[in-house]
């Protein structure tokens, strides 16, 4: 049983008998003295989609879901429904794109290290790796003579995610972008 200061964005908790993923995690730390630190949650209902958030102190207790990790690989998509298939028996899995909407631009097919989420034979959720590889699509060109200062500018790269990346990218060129923040972490 993790404890709240444990949690992390994807995992699923049982709450009440009803498992719930976990979108936001927020730690607030108050100033007092003896003050303890509080972790704002928003959780996703995965039977009903509904949002809930609750706050809990650092050394709650939260009952962790019982769901099977299995690997698969992002295959396709077919109208709102995301397919991915589990890479040791090869079945296909079908999320709607309104339980992926923060993951989507982090999905590329063929993209493989996905953890699917599995309770009673149905996906429930996924989990991405800490960080994927994206091509940049589109991006102002670089100001020459400006090389002295580390600026950087928008891209938008092949998913549609829009990212601020090093002036000196152009195009074509493969970035590393972690999948948590959101934010770019090198060229490769």
């Amino acid at each position: 049983m993790p404890k709240a200061s444990e949690l992390k964005k994807g995992m699923i908790i049982d709450m009440e008998g009803v498992p719930h993923i976990i979108k936001q995690l927020e730690a607030k730390s108050p100033s007092s003295r003896g003050a303890v630190t509080l972790y704002k949650v928003r959780f996703n209902n995965l039977q009903t989609q509904q949002k809930l958030d609750a706050s809990f102190k650092g050394d709650d207790l939260l009952k962790e879901a019982d769901c099977m990790r299995i690997p698969v690989h992002y295959s396709y998509l077919d109208g709102d429904i995301y397919y991915f298939m589990n890479m040791e028996d090869y079945s296909q899995y079908g999320m709607n794109a309104d339980q992926l909407e923060e993951q989507i631009p982090y999905l590329v097919t063929q993209q493989e290290d996905i953890i699917a989420l599995i309770m009673d034979g149905d996906l429930v959720g996924i989990e991405l790796p800490q960080s994927v590889n994206l091509i940049i699509a589109d991006t102002p060109p670089a100001i020459t003579g400006s090389s002295a200062t580390n600026r950087s500018k928008t891209a938008i790269l092949s998913t549609g995610l829009e990212i601020q990346v090093p002036e000196y990218l152009s195009p074509g060129a493969t970035v590393r972008v972690n999948t948590t923040t959101g934010k770019f972490m090198s060229r490769v």
